[in-house]
């Protein structure tokens, strides 16, 4: 017996040939929390279900992935969303000691249950559109300690609402004040706090900022090489502000993700190709910063390289809690189309962070779904400040 059956659904499966993996007069059915059937209802098995629904046509997707956050923060940065306006750059106020260093101030002034309590609204707001995983970077800390503040905190987010989170290290984030020494502060990163995130299983993976005003390439790759032998994945913020080959370095370890990539060289996309690494584009923090540098999507579609899109979610550069949102951004300002936009919230936003067992609508696959008050998947992507979103089914349960 299924624990739930939907009947006379349109089910955008983001799998198989057809756009939008589209199944219309289609059936879903769920048990122990992992779909049993997603497909015509013609070819629907026989069985009873404990709870039936018909959706009257209405769209089911597999449930939304927000692949790239830095949900955890304490404090915000309004007034240098001012400064901003008011004609400094961004990287101006991050040397004269805002910026990410602003962030770091009051994360570690927050304790642990601060930054839940601060970090569950926007938490809140995703699961209010349909997200059901969402990736949660560290990154504010910069001690070992607080580092761990931040990653058991996120840890905790995902005990407090029915939400999957997976958890990032991103220690190699910014220079923190009490070092002067770039190399000094990576040696700090591989040998003391790495392996103490480590140690207690805080991490799924590692990600870095390669920029000029982040960290060199070689200094990424000396975490790179760090995680490897920790036996942990790896991503990387690459070619946001300036191209100093982060991809390629991203590809050449293998990388779950690539981020940002407004400065990617097409001919770089290749790399990524080959590596299996994902794209994963950050419309938010693109016009948030007012940039106009546009990453190179034709290259990356051209060379098949998959195409994540995610928040960026962050309280200086992207303070955004609408994935809904970055679909619409992905397309009216990245020339994505409605439908790489889905699969960049769904399918590859799940390959990006190396989940095999969610972002489509197959049997076998963790019953995390949203239905929708929409007729064609398009309209996920087309309004602009809109929830359509009817319910939310997470591990088989709304």
């Amino acid at each position: 017996m299924h624990d739930l059956l939907f009947t006379n659904a349109t089910l955008a499966t983001m799998a198989g040939q057809k756009p939008y993996g589209l199944v219309e007069n289609a059936a879903l059915a769920v048990k122990d929390g992992r779909i049993a059937y997603a497909g015509p209802m013609a070819d629907l098995p026989g069985g009873d279900a404990k709870e039936t629904e018909d959706l009257k046509g209405a769209l089911v997707t597999p449930g939304l992935i927000d692949c790239h956050t830095h949900l955890v923060y304490a404090g915000d940065r309004a007034g240098e969303f001012e400064a901003r306006l008011l004609g400094k750059s961004y990287e101006e106020i991050a040397r004269a000691g805002g910026g990410i260093l602003s962030t770091v101030r009051a994360v570690r002034a927050a304790s642990e249950d601060e930054l839940v309590e601060a970090s569950l609204p926007r938490l809140d707001a995703l699961i209010g559109e349909g997200v059901t995983t969402v990736e949660i970077k560290s990154g504010y800390g910069l001690t070992p300690g607080d580092e761990m503040k931040m990653l058991r905190a996120a840890r905790r987010l995902g005990e407090e609402r029915p939400v999957r989170v997976t958890t990032t290290l991103l220690a190699a984030h910014a220079l923190p004040p009490e070092f002067k020494n770039a190399d000094d502060y990576i040696d700090h990163v591989c040998n003391d706090i790495m392996p103490a995130v480590a140690n207690e299983g805080l991490a799924d993976a590692v990600d870095g900022f390669c920029e000029g005003i982040g960290f060199s390439p070689e200094q990424i790759e000396k975490v790179f090489e760090t995680a490897r032998a920790l036996k942990l994945k790896v991503k990387l913020h690459a070619e946001q502000l300036s191209d100093l080959g982060g991809a390629k370095l991203a590809a050449r370890y293998g990388a779950l993700s690539a981020d940002h990539l407004e400065y990617l060289k097409p001919e770089d996309a290749g790399a990524l190709a080959r590596a299996g690494t994902v794209a994963v584009l950050l419309p938010g923090a693109f016009y948030y910063l007012r940039e106009t540098k546009v990453p190179p999507v034709k290259a990356l579609r051209e060379a098949g390289v998959p195409m994540a899109l995610a928040t960026d979610c962050n309280p200086g550069t992207s303070p955004m809690t609408s994935l809904l949102l970055a679909m619409n951004m992905g397309c009216t300002l990245f020339r994505l189309t409605p439908e790489e936009a889905l699969a960049g919230a769904t399918r590859n936003a799940a390959r990006a962070l190396g989940f095999a067992e969610a972002g489509v609508l197959a049997a076998g696959m963790r019953a995390d779904l949203c239905i929708w008050r929409a007729r064609q998947p398009a309209e996920l992507a087309y309004a602009i400040g809109a929830n359509p979103l009817v319910k939310r089914v997470f591990a088989g349960r709304f």
